[in-house]
């Protein structure tokens, strides 16, 4: 009989200090304590400006630089096409996924889909020289510029049977492919917020590069309009945001982000000598939405 009491006093023992050092064990670590190997996932919009641009355009009989072209963007505002799979690519979007490699760094790839129209209401000084034969209906246009004003909108009645001087645009879009590695780090306490698995600020900068990939719209000298998606150029960009991660997995993140486009090989036409080329700044406001989860 005695084996067995001392059996179940060690029993009672063990759960004794078990139960006491347990509840000297302290708070376990916060899911949001630490970044590394987690993957993230978002889906938001954007507005853009353009810094002014020279557009070089070139093909057989003409050759002409418009200078200082503006442009804009082309916003859905809140709209239900950015939810409708068949209608994502109508308004101007931005698609990002990465991997932090550490709490603090992470890698990611995505497609900011911007738009770009050049004015057709605007003046702009040409400088070059167009040569076409006669039969064109572009012709009406032949002549040397230099730094001679053109007035885009004249003869503008009708996008596809109109004989504009030139219409430009990269709506569908200006595609810009591109990785970045960007850095985050935990403000949550400057402003008093100590459960960050219930509610996390971070502040996320971060520098990336691409290319782009534009389905460019034109129609120049009344040529027929073209409208394909082709590789085009290069681009840097740069950015700061602000992350509120709520739940531990779920973020809504607002970013400004700017960089250099340089767009040396436009296809403007269906005739492949039919080529454009600019550079321009731009900056974008974006808004997203997505979620951060470990494997």
């Amino acid at each position: 009989m005695l084996p067995r009491l001392r059996i179940l006093a060690v029993l009672v023992l063990g759960v004794f200090v078990n139960n006491m050092f347990a509840q000297e064990t302290p708070n376990p670590v916060k899911y949001t304590a630490h970044n590394k190997g987690k993957f993230y996932i978002f889906w938001g919009g954007n507005r853009e400006n353009f810094s002014k641009s020279d557009i070089h355009f070139k093909g057989d009989n003409y050759d002409f630089t418009v200078i200082d072209a503006i442009a804009d963007d082309k916003p859905k505002g809140w709209h239900a096409d950015y939810v409708n799979p068949g209608r994502m690519t109508i308004p101007q979007t931005n698609f990002r996924m990465g991997y932090f490699i550490n709490d603090h760094y992470n890698i990611s790839l995505g497609l900011d889909h911007m738009k770009y129209v050049m004015r057709q209401d605007q003046i702009a000084n040409v400088t070059g020289n167009v040569n076409l034969p006669l039969s064109d209906a572009g012709s009406i246009y032949n002549g040397v510029y230099n730094n001679t004003p053109v007035n885009f909108l004249m003869n503008y009645t009708d996008y596809d049977t109109g004989t504009p001087f030139l219409t430009f645009e990269h709506t569908d879009g200006l595609n810009y492919i591109n990785s970045e590695i960007s850095r985050v780090d935990d403000f949550s306490k400057l402003f008093g917020i100590t459960n960050t698995d219930k509610i996390q600020i971070n502040l996320t900068e971060g520098i990336g590069g691409g290319f782009l990939y534009p389905k460019t719209n034109a129609k120049v000298l009344g040529k027929e309009r073209h409208d394909d998606f082709h590789v085009s150029g290069v681009g840097v960009s740069a950015k700061v945001g602000i992350n509120v991660t709520v739940f531990k997995h779920f973020f809504v993140q607002g970013e400004l982000k700017g960089g250099y486009i340089n767009m040396n090989d436009i296809r403007t036409t269906a005739v492949t000598n039919d080529t454009a080329r600019q550079h321009f700044m731009f900056l974008q406001r974006i808004i997203s939405f997505g979620g951060i989860f470990s494997l």
